[in-house]
């Protein structure tokens, strides 16, 4: 009797439309699965046409290109003799679902559609698809014709159901539906299944990968089976980062894990498990057999094929391991830069540029580049060929091999130390100091000649001059000088991400870095249309605090001693006069609130759902022993009347890569108005009332 069994996952770099591509990444997959003996294999979500094509899914032609993709699959000798479960859109109905597509052997054996969406956060899945509600309900699907021609086949189950092979019986789930409170696998693993497997479209969010490797542990731990997932990795053409962490799990323990972070397009992880450790599992929960005794049957799909062999008793089966979680620096110093390599390889360019301030943000979004560097080179001396052959087109030299971080950093990255009369030797050696650490082609231009010309075409026109606070100028003069400045920066960066490599004699163009914190896009503490004005941003979902101990973690791991003096400098925007040549300009004076507070400030926000109101009371309670009411009153007015006074920023925001659950991207993430009653007239009366009170 057989009772081990070879399983396959994967996570698969896809992107959203690459039909092309996300085949010969499929079937790369399979092979690989093949090869080291595996019956089944899982992929991502909606790996055929890519998870994130949003709105292209209305299309009818995302759905036609799928089912040709599908139909290549079947035709593939690759696909041959291994159960093969794939992720596609299928109209049923005239009803659009987000489904698995299971097949064997040129044959369909059921199209299971997905019965819990995820539509909170960044997904919005029921704009393009409905859940099937139709529980333990299977339909006749007709095939289109282009399928029928290679299955043989003119109709398959589609539904809710479970397949029913010689030797065991599996369950399918689809991302959300682990995370929801009435999971399927549930009721599922009552009705006799043993083997749970979920695809999934999972992004990454700073310290949230424990919280998916809980779930699947607890999917089995109290119900037994063997729980395998699937994810997407990589950026698939937006601002998110989905990553890999494919994982198998028997009872509650994790026997195989997958990377979270790196440049491989094709990842598979392959477990060999024993059945009757999940049969003597169950037989001792009591409990969980009187329940099962009692549940609703699922339908089951006959099929005539085992994963495991006749005379399996010596095959050796896999042994939990510990999972070992990255640290929230490790996160830092590796999302981002798979998200940056993803991009810069995808649209083609030639690197990046990245206007260097010489302070804690800019110059973690170099060292973000600094990290992406050392992976490629990682990668390519582990003998990744895909890698290489992208560095080689980056670079345009089909010769070239990176092998130290900084000589391909030289190639790839320009960054720009842009100084005006404002700006102090410090920054300017910082800068400088730390291009040469990570070894960036690196600019110093001063940019006091625009500025003088755009404020003396004002000055032409109206005969008047405006002058800085510091010299007897108003707020509106001052704060107009400073945008001045701040603007300039970012038409010379455009200039400079498009000719310098021609001044070098190099071909290509350059992807402007933006280096904005959530933080300060929160508060509105940037001017709109400034350097934070880019074509993407790596930080721009990451907290000041969680900048502060990436860097230190780059000291300490890259040796980049530049940041020691850039960790203990006050932030300053360098936008005012100096006084004496020192700066007199702090960030968090300027802002009227600490970085620290404004963390708490955007938790409260979104991920708490706290108004006005419901912040002071939250908070009175939590700054007892620093501040009174009246203080918290004045603070949280403080933060909603300028939060409400720029949040018309964010919908110029540039691109970020998200990190963050209380991002304030306007995009598609945190939506809300862009023009308030700044006043909030009736929620500060409340608090006003409160104060009293107390």
């Amino acid at each position: 009797m057989g009772r081990t069994v070879t399983l396959a996952t994967c996570a698969l770099n896809q992107w959203a439309l690459d039909f092309d591509g996300n085949l010969e990444r499929i079937l790369r997959s399979i092979g690989i699965a093949k090869s080291k003996g595996a019956r089944y294999r899982l992929g991502p979500e909606l790996e055929i046409c890519g998870y994130g094509c949003s709105d292209h899914y209305y299309e009818s032609d995302t759905l036609l290109h799928s089912f040709q993709v599908l139909a290549k699959l079947l035709e593939s000798p690759a696909t041959q003799d291994i159960i093969c479960d794939v992720g596609m859109p299928v109209l049923h109905r005239n009803v659009r679902y987000n489904c698995r597509v299971i097949f064997l052997n040129k044959k369909i054996l059921l199209i299971r559609p997905k019965i819990l969406l995820a539509n909170a956060g960044n997904y919005r899945e029921l704009r393009w698809f409905t859940p099937w509600n139709k529980a333990r309900h299977v339909e006749e699907y007709f095939l289109p014709r282009i399928i029928q021609e290679v299955t043989g086949q003119e109709t398959v189950p589609f539904g809710d159901a479970v397949l029913a092979t010689k030797d065991t019986c599996l369950g399918a789930e689809i991302c959300e539906e682990l995370w929801a409170p009435n999971s399927p696998h549930i009721e599922m693993g009552l009705d006799g299944v043993e083997i749970f497997t979920n695809s999934s479209g999972s992004h990454h969010v700073l310290r949230k990968a424990h919280t998916r490797v809980d779930l699947v542990n607890s999917a089995t731990a109290k119900n037994g089976g063997i729980y395998i997932l699937a994810n997407q990795k990589g950026c698939d053409g937006d601002r998110l980062y989905y990553d890999g962490c494919a994982m198998i799990s028997v009872n509650g323990e994790t026997v195989a894990q997958g990377s979270q972070f790196s440049l491989d397009d094709v990842e598979v992880l392959v477990a060999t498990l024993d059945l009757e450790d999940v049969r003597s599992y169950r037989a001792e929960i009591s409990s969980r057999n009187l329940a099962a005794s009692k549940v609703n049957p699922y339908p089951r799909i006959k099929v005539n094929f085992a994963l495991s062999c006749s005379d399996d008793v010596a095959v050796p089966t896999c042994m939990p391991i510990q999972w070992r979680h990255h640290s929230p620096e490790e996160e830092i110093s590796l999302g981002p830069a798979c998200w940056l390599w993803d991009y810069l390889r995808r649209s083609k360019q030639a690197g990046f540029l990245l206007p260097l301030s010489g302070g804690i943000d800019s110059s973690a979004t170099a060292c973000i580049v600094y990290s992406m560097c050392h992976q490629v080179c990682l990668a390519v001396k582990n003998g990744n060929a895909d890698v290489l052959a992208d560095a080689r087109k980056i670079v345009h030299d089909e010769t070239y091999v990176p092998e130290d971080p900084r000589e391909f950093c030289k190639r790839i990255f320009t960054t720009c130390y842009m100084a005006s009369e404002n700006s102090s030797q410090d920054t300017c050696n910082r800068s400088k100091l730390l291009a040469e650490q990570i070894g960036s082609y690196h600019i110093n231009l001063n940019i006091d000649a625009a500025v003088k010309a755009i404020v003396g075409i004002f000055s032409v026109v109206t005969g008047r001059t405006p002058c800085f606070s510091v010299y007897g100028g108003s707020s509106r003069e001052n704060l107009a000088l400073q945008n001045v400045q701040a603007r300039i920066r970012m038409v010379l960066a455009y200039l400079f991400a498009q000719l310098t490599l021609w001044t070098r004699g190099m071909p290509g163009g350059l992807l402007v870095l933006g280096s904005a914190n959530v933080d300060e896009s929160l508060r509105g503490y940037l001017t709109k249309y400034d350097c934070s004005s880019a074509d993407i941003n790596p930080i721009g979902g990451i907290s000041k605090t969680d900048l502060k101990n990436f860097i230190q973690y780059c000291i300490e791991n890259f040796q980049l001693t530049a940041l020691r003096s850039i960790m203990s400098a006050a932030p300053t925007a360098e936008l005012e006069p100096l006084v004496d040549g020192q700066v007199a300009q702090t960030d968090e004076a300027d802002m009227g609130m600490t970085y620290a507070e404004l963390s708490i400030y955007g938790k409260l926000r979104k991920i708490a759902k706290a108004g006005p109101y419901s912040m002071f009371c939250k908070l009175i309670n939590m700054w007892k022993e620093i501040c009174t009411p009246r203080e918290v009153a004045s603070k949280v007015k403080h933060f909603f009347r300028m939060y409400s006074i720029n949040r018309h920023k964010m919908t110029t925001l540039t691109p970020s890569y998200h990190a963050e659950n209380y991002s304030p991207d306007d995009n598609r993430f945190d939506l809300r108005p862009f023009l308030y009653n700044t006043s909030w007239s009736w929620q500060f009366r409340c608090i006003d009332k409160q104060v009293n009170a107390l």
